[in-house]
């Protein structure tokens, strides 16, 4: 019995995988729960974020990826040894499926080959590496083997991966150690800084979601916002307003804008004047946020707009490349890593 495509979005914040005919099966946070005192893995993905700054100290709650890649090797096994056997119904052989996996561009020779071989451990016959604009771009249907430049950006939890591609390949790219996670953190010292509050992670997502915007011309929003007061050491709730969070995440967008001028500027013309007519294209969790295509389009001069499903762009872009994997070796640029269960690895 043959195996089937698998596509996995290996996110800083959340994994997502596409399965050959039946699309998106799993979300779930990057997240793995572990008792320090005997090394038991006690939950994965949302169990695991839920457990986050609500465990007795000998638990802690891991993220075995930073920055779009793995930090913690054993762990991302762990991760995603668990989700293969979830979406393979309990089975605990599935050595005949192909697997494709995306890694920012900017992502080291070491880093990819820690992604293919943890692929290889936890059961896939063959193993396949996407770079993500590429993988975003495949997944927003673009046109990627014409000779027309497009430009995408996709802002993912970890890293911000700016690309302009044609032909099949990445032309031009910059990946920044910028994403959802940096907005959080950049919340968080505000909080601490103007309010004397100190709140987790889970509060600052929360508050990125709801009232997270760049748009200064957006009506103001309310949120009450729960913490624990830095002088007294009490719990304190406060009021908060959108314009609060638009202050704190101001230089995170300022990076990302400042990125894809940076990759403008070294497009080449014939490309830049494409990307004038087709405009630039948003995907990850980070375009969802309020404002910022206007903000881009505003500082670029060009046309800006997000996916209908930007954060099932990648996952999908690599389930899709996988199914043309005949057709982007072909093309001899797509930048596609491969390995088997033999060790054997070759660049198409």
């Amino acid at each position: 019995m043959f195996g089937t495509d698998i596509g996995i979005d290996l996110g800083t914040a959340t994994v997502l995988i596409y399965v050959k005919g039946k699309g998106i099966v799993l979300r779930e946070p990057s997240v793995v729960a572990v008792d320090l005192d005997n090394g038991q893995v006690l939950a994965v993905g949302n169990e695991a974020k839920d457990m986050v700054g609500r465990t007795p100290g000998s638990v802690v709650s891991v993220r075995p990826l930073r920055d779009g890649v793995i930090a913690d090797y054993t762990m991302t096994e762990t991760m995603l040894r668990y989700f293969m056997r979830r979406i393979n119904h309990g089975m605990k052989r599935f050595f005949k499926n192909r697997v494709m996996i995306c890694v920012p561009s900017g992502a080291t020779d070491v880093e990819r080959r820690a992604v293919l071989e943890a692929a290889i451990e936890v059961g896939a016959r063959d193993a396949f590496l996407i770079e993500e604009p590429m993988a975003a771009a495949i997944g927003a249907d673009l046109e990627i083997e014409q000779p027309k430049g497009k430009m995408v950006v996709d802002i993912g939890g970890g890293t911000t991966d700016i690309a302009v591609i044609s032909l099949g390949g990445i032309v031009v790219s910059k990946s920044l150690r910028v994403g959802g996670d940096k907005f959080d953190e950049a919340i968080i010292r505000f909080l601490r800084k103007q309010h004397n509050l100190a709140i987790g992670e889970q509060t600052a997502e929360k508050l990125k979601i709801q009232l997270g915007t760049c748009d200064p011309s957006e009506d103001d929003q309310m949120m009450v916002l729960k913490g624990r007061d830095l002088i007294q050491g009490l719990p304190r709730q406060i009021e908060i307003d959108s314009a609060s969070v638009r202050s704190a995440i101001s230089d995170i967008v300022n990076s990302i804008v400042d990125g894809v001028r940076n990759v403008l500027e070294i497009t080449p013309p014939e490309l830049a004047a494409d990307i004038i007519d087709r405009g630039i294209v948003l995907t990850g969790g980070g375009a969802l946020l309020r404002g910022l295509p206007e903000r881009i389009a505003s500082e670029t001069q060009i046309n800006c707009f997000a996916t209908d499903e930007p954060t099932e762009c990648v996952a999908m872009g690599t389930g899709k490349a996988l199914a043309e994997i005949e057709k982007l070796r072909a093309s001899g640029r797509s930048g596609i890593l491969a390995i088997n269960r033999r060790g054997r690895k070759r660049r198409w």
